[in-house]
């Protein structure tokens, strides 16, 4: 994903800022390079989340995200 000055999450549209060199909360990014086996054949998909957004997206999951202490 190309470095940004500001980065906006692609959920709720809110501004991520960047400040020296460090973005001023975590995100989530995510990249996909879709396959032959899609529909999508070809195409490159990237987004980001702000925190409140991913934990909405995955409390919709039928199976849990795997969490582990780092």
């Amino acid at each position: 994903m190309k470095e940004q000055k500001i980065l906006r999450c692609n959920g709720c549209g809110r501004m991520i800022r960047k400040e020296k060199e460090l973005y001023q909360e975590d995100v989530f990014f995510a990249e996909q390079d879709w396959g032959y086996f899609s529909e999508k054949d070809g195409e490159h998909h990237s987004f980001c989340l702000c925190e409140n957004c991913y934990d909405k997206i995955i409390r919709t999951f039928a199976i849990p995200v795997k969490i582990e202490e780092r």
